[in-house]
């Protein structure tokens, strides 16, 4: 079971490290075989605070810099960016550091101007795509604080060797239950960010479904949500399927997925416009029956596999 350590403490506002987590989930639940900090690429760039910005004499758009990093001495920076200001406070790469695309950075005249590192966009850190701009940081963390240390942009991943006996386990809130046991904290249901009750898109009547094959699958549940445009996820749900070692394919998919790692619940997301005879049939595969995979690869089933389909095929 791969949990993240930041959706953890949606379900439960614990104090514990990553590290002294995994040492509890040890002792009272179930051995945890790996931490992972996610954003390592990032652990080299610190937090700097611009002492002195002018204009470069020998360019239009250059600005040259003094910052401060931490190291006691004031560094000598060009930057190309329209937004550095005097007093600003910026993540900073010092020579020798590698950004997350692989850029090393090395000592550098521009323009006969000496530059000693790199102020970062958000591009540059792997946090986005504006690359128009340093990424300006509205935080009281002192020169030389680690960037990871003083923004929330780095999750654990917690890796848990779960046992055949705890499917309980399988979930963040199954796992967040027990730390609320052992901690005697208060478990919440986390809140879905940027949703409200006025946004909920228009219902309407469910397919039928219907369960021929009731040892592979006892229950199976369906409703139909109409109003739904598909496209990229917000960027809070794609860290949170990230951070479990998923990939975000587009809302619809990420809110199923989001489902299953949060809360155990498998679910399945159709169009049911091409839901074949209007109907959900969950039965055994037949014998050399195929499905295409989200990763485009066509799959042979065998006869012991209970698949989801509709009328004609499995879905």
């Amino acid at each position: 079971m791969n949990a993240s350590y930041e959706w953890l403490h949606d379900f439960v506002q614990f104090d514990q490290t990553p590290e002294q987590l995994r040492d509890l989930l040890t002792s009272r639940v179930a051995t945890v075989e790996d931490v992972q900090q996610l954003r390592a690429d990032l652990d080299q760039v610190v937090i700097a605070r611009v002492v002195e910005a002018a204009p470069h004499p020998n360019s239009d758009h250059l600005w040259v810099t003094k910052v401060d990093a931490g190291s006691g001495e004031l560094i000598d920076v060009v930057c190309g960016a329209p937004n550095v200001v005097q007093g600003g406070v910026y993540p900073f790469a010092p020579v020798g550091s590698t950004l997350p695309g692989g850029l090393k950075l090395e000592k550098r005249k521009i323009r006969g101007a000496i530059s000693e590192g790199m102020l970062c966009s958000a591009r540059e850190l792997g946090l986005g795509t504006d690359h128009e701009g340093i990424l300006t940081l509205d935080i009281d963390a002192p020169p030389g604080t680690r960037f990871l240390d003083a923004v929330p942009v780095g999750d654990v991943r917690i890796v848990i060797d779960v046992n055949p006996n705890r499917g309980d386990l399988l979930s963040h809130e199954g796992v967040a239950r027990e730390i609320a046991a052992a901690t005697g904290l208060q478990m919440k249901t986390p809140v879905i960010r940027g949703s409200s009750q006025s946004e909920t898109a228009e219902k309407a009547t469910a397919p039928s479904v219907v369960v021929e094959d009731a040892d592979g699958c006892p229950r199976y549940m369906a409703a139909v949500i109409k109003g739904v445009s598909i496209g990229p996820s917000p960027s809070w749900l794609v860290s949170r399927i990230e951070a479990v070692g998923g990939r975000s394919i587009n809302n619809v998919v990420d809110a199923t997925n989001y489902m299953l790692h949060g809360f155990g619940q498998p679910m399945h997301a159709f169009d049911v416009n091409r839901l074949d005879g209007g109907r959900i049939i969950v039965r055994r595969a037949r014998k050399a029956e195929k499905i295409k995979t989200l990763d485009g690869v066509d799959r042979t089933l065998d006869e012991g596999m209970t698949v989801i389909a509709d009328a004609s095929k499995a879905q």
